[in-house]
């Protein structure tokens, strides 16, 4: 017997980035599996970024349902434009170069905008769905977050209808590294764990996408809990060859705080002491870049090697991890990241392109790395060990050998977690 199930999503094409990839991809393949998916989202986001080529990608056959949104972000455009569209594609300036409007604009979203920006779709989302759900005689919905107010969608539809409601957290929420940069007051950090404690504990099922975070719930919340990664599509997409100059690429937002100097201080060393290393190396940043991280590629003399290509679209940017020689995937280095696996990592692993990767200690994706034999994970303080690996990588480039012999990537395929996500619903 077929189901129905309403999945709550804020990131739907055309929005852009990662955020919108992972219920594309399982409302793809949902009814392969007896699930016939209806899709809730805003009639007029705001979106950082948009990739119109992804609205090519959501079938026919798929019910997508629209009602407005109000977006305080178009209001906080009139202060500054550019701080707005910063702060909302993930970019914080560090405490000390923040302007006094980055300042106020994260104040302001952090203790009137609880849990987030979105809050006031809400009670209109209930409202409507509420009706749309008797109508249709849904049993299941679903909520993904962030933006986490979407969870308040379902928190309040599960209260008033009693319908199985599934919790999918994308990112964790109280713990999620950019919280501590929202000048949170003591009262403002309550009513979020209060929050995040009434979702969690009321939910009937919780997806994650790591088991760090996982962990994290399991002490918060009785109520199962399910690893769902994000993982890999295949596409029609003719292999590029691989680029002439030995490339390192790092495809996605390189946020402030995503500054590693023990490698560019290791890049620099190579320069100055191999020839030939300096004049084949490359740099390829495909995405957003903060003006701290270009500061300090300038400072580490740099800038003669950085090729800033900018945001590109999704089918664009596949084309650069499968040309490059390298990819570079960091992550902060804080006890927060270890929980967090950028989508692009699977995409990474299918690329036939070896990745260097650099994060925190004991995190699932120096995990999933290892066991897939698709690369290297390093710490932030292990230059040495980092400038030795991108010499032998670079070797194997000068030799025409370097690339991965990956094990196990079928687990991650989109159609086989989406069979597990079908298993719950």
């Amino acid at each position: 017997m077929r189901k129905k199930a309403l999945i709550i999503a804020y990131y739907w094409p055309p929005a852009g980035g990662p955020g919108v990839q992972r219920w594309l991809k399982f409302v793809k393949y949902l009814p392969e599996f007896g699930v016939d998916p209806v899709v809730y989202c805003p009639e007029n986001p705001s979106y950082p970024i948009t990739d119109l080529q992804l609205e090519d990608e959501v079938s026919n056959t798929v019910t997508v349902l629209k009602q407005p949104i109000n977006e305080p972000y178009k209001f906080a455009n009139l202060l500054s434009k550019k701080s707005s569209k910063s702060i909302t594609s993930g970019i914080i300036p560090k405490k000390k170069k923040q302007s006094l409007i980055e300042r106020l604009l994260l104040y302001v979203r952090g203790n009137f905008f609880i849990p987030d920006a979105r809050k006031g779709w809400v009670k209109p989302s209930v409202a409507y769905l509420s009706e749309y759900i008797k109508n249709e005689g849904i049993e299941t919905i679903i909520t993904t977050g962030p933006p986490h107010s979407l969870h308040l969608i379902g928190l309040q539809l599960k209260a008033q209808l009693n319908v199985k409601w599934i919790a999918d957290f994308r990112d964790p929420w109280t713990t999620i590294g950019y919280h501590k940069d929202l000048k949170l007051t003591k009262s403002s950090r309550q009513k979020h764990e209060l929050l995040e404690q009434n979702v969690l504990q009321s939910a009937d099922q919780i997806i994650v996408t790591s088991t760090v975070t996982k962990q994290e719930f399991a002490l918060k919340t009785q109520q199962p809990i399910t690893v769902i990664t994000n993982g890999y599509d295949t596409y029609a997409i003719e292999r590029p060859e691989k680029d002439q100059r030995f490339t390192i690429a790092h495809i996605g937002s390189l946020l402030s705080e995503r500054n590693p100097t023990q490698l560019w201080d290791a890049l620099r060393e190579l320069i100055a002491e191999n020839e030939a290393f300096k004049t084949a190396f490359q740099l390829n940043l495909i995405g957003v870049v903060s003006d701290d991280v270009l500061h300090t590629l300038s400072h580490y003399q740099l800038d003669d090697y950085v090729n800033v290509v900018g945001y590109v679209n999704h089918e664009e940017a596949m084309q650069f991890q499968m040309q490059s020689q390298v990819l570079l995937l960091i992550e902060i280095d804080s006890q927060v990241s270890k929980a967090i696996i950028p989508g692009k990592l699977f995409e990474y692993m299918v690329s036939n392109t070896p990745i260097l990767a650099i994060g925190p200690q004991e995190s699932d994706v120096e995990d999933i790395i290892k066991t897939t034999n698709t690369g290297h994970y390093f710490y932030y303080n292990e230059k040495q060990q980092i400038k030795s690996q991108i010499l032998l990588y670079f070797n194997a480039y000068k030799t025409n050998s370097l690339q991965t012999q990956p094990i196990g990537l079928q687990k991650y395929s989109r159609r086989e977690l989406t069979k597990t996500l079908a298993q719950l619903v």
